[in-house]
């Protein structure tokens, strides 16, 4: 801003200085307009054509004034340019190196590849609903003024490069979302990002069925089609929609009154090898499971109360959000 302002300053003193040139020998020398406004330029830029009409004494003074005056003012100019220029790649390169700072201290983050319609979404999800570590990749400079202004942690650069994926720390993170604009890039940056990590949990976008297999093939753990998942949600509104009104009720990460929430056991938890009926989780959080995942991936739906719980399953649960916080807190002690 302060930049700015110098240059704007020096427009006003070019202008200055030309309006009292030629006033000057307007009045001075008796020229007309015309005469007066070229003598005052060439005699500000040094072009050396030569004086236009004999000058008297007095008109002599007044033109070794004006290129003082012009020689100050370049001067001036010069130096306010290369201020402004200099002090906005300075300020980007500072920006950048606190930037990097932070992404090569993250561990367990996520990385999300793209930052278009579905990218930005679900970046947004993510922070909002489960704060987290998150690096974004995009190689379009038209969203890094959009990513500063939503505090995002990015690279700059195609996600499909080595490069970039290790800038994002791929080695240290946890999970990879690939949802660049076509199947085919995802592709590519699975495979590269598997190579990278095989421990990575990979998730993939993709906008034809027949990339699916593709995707899974190159080492996607999971793939998704956005627009499959939107048809069929809109399918369960018309068929279901008190069900789906109240899935979005407990989903949705801006209602604070109820949740549903996965929280897995661990084995420091006091209540592994403990029956449902016995772990008091519905007297003591007011809480509802309606499901156990078992560690071997098994889903049970409406458990029973002789259920037992133990390390590495993980229970969903609805109620409030307080209620599930303190749940997690006795399934995943510290």
């Amino acid at each position: 801003m302060e930049g700015i302002k110098q240059i704007a300053l020096s427009l006003l003193m070019l202008l200055f200085i030309i309006a009292t040139g030629s006033l000057g020998y307007f009045f001075i020398e008796d020229w007309n307009l015309t005469d007066a406004v070229y003598m005052t330029l060439i005699t500000l830029t040094t072009v050396g054509f030569g004086e236009i009409h004999p000058l008297s004494p007095a008109g002599r003074h007044f033109t070794m004034l004006i290129v003082i005056l012009g020689t100050s003012f370049f001067i001036y100019a010069g130096g306010s340019v290369v201020q402004f220029m200099v002090e906005g790649q300075i300020q980007t390169l500072m920006g950048r190196r606190k930037l990097d700072k932070k992404i090569t201290r993250l561990r367990n983050h996520h990385i999300v590849c793209g930052y278009g319609r579905i990218g930005r979404v679900l970046y947004n999800q993510l922070v909002h609903d489960k704060p987290m570590d998150i690096v974004v990749i995009e190689k379009s400079p038209e969203l890094i003024p959009q990513m500063e202004a939503d505090g995002t942690l990015y690279i700059a650069g195609d996600a499909s490069v080595e490069e970039n994926l290790i800038r994002a720390g791929i080695k240290e993170a946890r999970c990879l979302v690939a949802a660049l604009a076509t199947d085919t890039d995802n592709v590519f940056l699975v495979l590269t990002a598997r190579q990278l990590n095989p421990n990575l949990f990979i998730m993939a976008r993709c906008c034809y069925k027949e990339s699916k297999a593709k995707l899974i093939a190159a080492g996607a753990d999971a793939v998704e089609s956005p627009y499959d998942m939107g048809a069929t949600n809109m399918a369960l509104k018309l068929l279901r929609p008190t069900v789906t009104n109240f899935l979005e009720l407990a989903l949705e990460n801006r209602n604070r009154e109820i949740q549903m929430e996965e929280i897995g056991i661990t084995p420091s938890s006091e209540l592994v090898n403990v029956m449902l009926k016995d772990s008091g989780i519905r007297q003591t959080f007011n809480l509802i499971i309606i499901a156990v995942k078992n560690g071997d991936g098994t889903m049970r739906f409406n458990p029973s109360h002789e259920t037992i719980l133990k390390t590495g399953d993980t229970v969903i649960a609805i109620g409030k959000r307080s209620d599930l916080f303190n749940l997690q807190k006795v399934l995943q002690p510290q």
